[in-house]
């Protein structure tokens, strides 16, 4: 029967004296603080199933408080399963009870349970938390957007073409499997394929790089009559054996799946490369895997493949918002959002606002002014007045210099709360991944504030 939290405490849950187990129990007492977080997380634990039926699983509160240390010390699920059975600060941390050893499917199972919205609320509770305990009144916030990969290898057409090959194989070769066997045939061309890749990869020569590509897509075409004709043998597909049935009908979806997606890698390989054209960032393939991701492009900085994150921070260090965008918009197109979100979050709009040059437009400052905002600070003026933007150039200076604080908060995400690189699978899970490493990031800087404090 599942549970929110264990109703009483172990003797043996005590914390060692070192710093990090330290800071374990100040973010131990911010949670204790919030009931109201565990009643979040319940509500998704029995989303799916009856509370009150099945065995005994891990409370909300161990899921909750698991997934925090997972990006608190940016771990993997194995890593984080052997420090939950090896570490008595993690152990009791986490509330596992005697003998409780999860291991790393029920990690992964228990924690992607917590949707994005749910990280959301966690969020807005802590920010309130935080405006109670007079840590952070919302009134001096500062906007920056950050791009957060997602976990493919860099996207070049003669890898993605390596990859629609190889994954159409192997799902041709799994549909052989079927008993009875389904009337298609086919070549493993896998091994050619990596081959043409060495040569283009290596190659200093426009010529011999153009042969194998053009080597390379008569590969790829193939690939592409195979799988077509597996998708009308497994269509017409018949079997006594109920699960046979149902693993062909999935093999079927998988190829019709990845061969849309391959006929778009083909089709741009050919324009690009081929012909010679330029193909538009909304065209493009990147990943057949994670078919979601985004090409960033920043100014004169290395292009990314992932998502545009927006970021508000408050004076104490806390990240007080976050927004997770689709595309690659301009960020002067998002100031408004972000302050109305704020003003959703405490009731009114604040006082002073420091953002980043992305975000100067004439247009936001005369609707930044219109609300109610007294000073709002663009890092870049581009073409605006300080003495428009701000009341003074000493106020301008100081926040400018406010605003630079966000960059060591995402600083400070990406190389300890591994935000720079989400290693979930899927859009639902990058936007769970970023939350959480927000509320991990989050619950830390409020411990070490009560640290400070005590």
């Amino acid at each position: 029967m599942r549970e929110k939290r264990i109703s009483q405490l172990s003797i043996f849950h005590t914390m060692p004296r070192n710093e990090v187990a330290r800071e374990l129990e100040a973010i131990s007492r911010v949670l204790d603080d919030n009931p109201g977080i565990y009643e979040l997380v319940y509500q998704d634990m029995v989303r799916a199933k009856r509370a009150d039926t099945g065995r005994e699983g891990m409370t909300a509160e161990q899921v909750l408080r698991c997934a925090i240390l997972k990006q608190y010390r940016n771990l993997s699920y194995e890593e984080l399963a052997f420090h939950l059975e090896d570490s008595q600060s993690f152990r009791a941390f986490s509330r596992l009870r005697m003998g409780q050893r999860p291991g790393v499917s029920t990690l992964q199972e228990n924690i992607k349970e917590l949707r994005p919205g749910t990280w959301e609320a966690v969020n807005g509770l802590l920010v309130r938390y935080a405006e109670a305990q007079r840590i952070e009144k919302g009134r001096k916030i500062r906007l920056d957007s950050t791009a957060v990969e997602s976990n493919i290898h860099y996207p070049t057409d003669s890898r993605l073409l390596h990859d629609g090959i190889r994954l159409i194989t192997r799902l041709l070769i799994e549909g052989k499997r079927l008993r009875p066997g389904p009337g298609y045939g086919f070549c493993d061309h896998r091994r050619v394929a990596k081959k043409r890749v060495m040569v283009i990869v290596n190659t200093k020569s426009s010529k011999v790089r153009q042969k194998a590509y053009r080597e390379l897509l008569e590969v790829a075409r193939r690939v592409v009559g195979y799988a077509t004709g597996a998708i009308s043998a497994l269509d017409h597909f018949r079997s006594d054996d109920a699960a046979e049935l149902c693993r062909a009908r999935v093999l079927m979806e998988k190829l019709e799946r990845a061969l849309m997606i391959f006929g778009r890698v083909i089709d741009q390989t050919e324009r690009r490369v081929i012909r010679g054209e330029k193909v538009c960032a909304s065209e493009k393939v990147v990943s057949f895997f994670e078919h979601h991701t985004d090409i960033i492009e920043k100014g004169g900085r290395e292009t990314c493949y992932g998502h545009k994150v927006y970021l508000t921070g408050g004076r104490s260090g806390l990240i007080l918002d976050c927004r997770v965008v689709r595309g690659n918009p301009r960020d002067s197109s998002l100031f408004s959002e972000l302050i109305c979100r704020q003003q959703g979050l405490y009731g009114r709009v604040p006082r002073q606002v420091a953002a980043d040059g992305g975000f100067a437009s004439l247009d936001n400052l005369g609707w930044a002014k219109g609300t109610g905002i007294k000073d709002v600070m663009f890092s870049k003026r581009r073409g605006l007045s300080v003495l428009d933007m701000v009341k003074s150039h000493w106020v301008y200076r100081r926040l400018r210099n406010f605003r630079a604080g966000i960059e060591a908060s995402i600083s400070w995400l990406k190389r300890i709360f591994g935000l720079a690189r989400c290693t979930w699978r899927g859009w639902k899970s990058f936007q769970q991944y970023v939350w959480s490493a927000i509320v991990s990031y989050n619950l830390h800087v409020l411990g070490r504030l009560k640290m400070a404090t005590a």
